[in-house]
């Protein structure tokens, strides 16, 4: 329990320190989906905060991009604290961008970073990452 709260600790405080007065951690992946290469960005807006349930909460700004369209939005991405790498699932409509189908991320936080550990294409159950 007091590695769990002091690992808490650490992580928020280096998220506020980072917020303070650097530019946003960011992360980018080109993955191939369909055959058309699909840009993935995500990056860390402001601090880190912890909601009271074992969960670090990380505000991102996200944008997925292809040749034929782009998505972008904030959000709030909430991960496990104290943990070394942390994961969450997320899903992306690809008609956005201009595909057929729904890309489901696997997004780890690890390091200061959100990143795309995994994908896969639906329907058909497709391993893209």
């Amino acid at each position: 329990m007091i590695a769990r709260t002091l690992t808490m600790f650490i992580v928020l405080a280096a998220g506020t320190a980072r917020t303070a007065g650097a530019a946003p951690a960011c992360s980018q992946e080109t993955l191939s989906v369909q055959g058309a290469p699909v840009t993935i960005v995500y990056c860390i807006t402001g601090a880190l905060r912890a909601n009271g349930a074992a969960e670090i909460i990380v505000p991102v700004t996200l944008t997925y991009s292809a040749s034929r369209g782009s998505i972008g939005r904030a959000e709030e991405l909430h991960f496990l604290s104290g943990e070394g790498v942390s994961r969450v699932l997320e899903s992306l409509d690809l008609t956005g961008v201009g595909l057929t189908g729904t890309l489901h991320l696997t997004l780890d936080y690890s390091h200061g970073l959100v990143q795309v550990e995994g994908a896969l294409l639906t329907p058909g159950a497709i391993t893209i990452k």
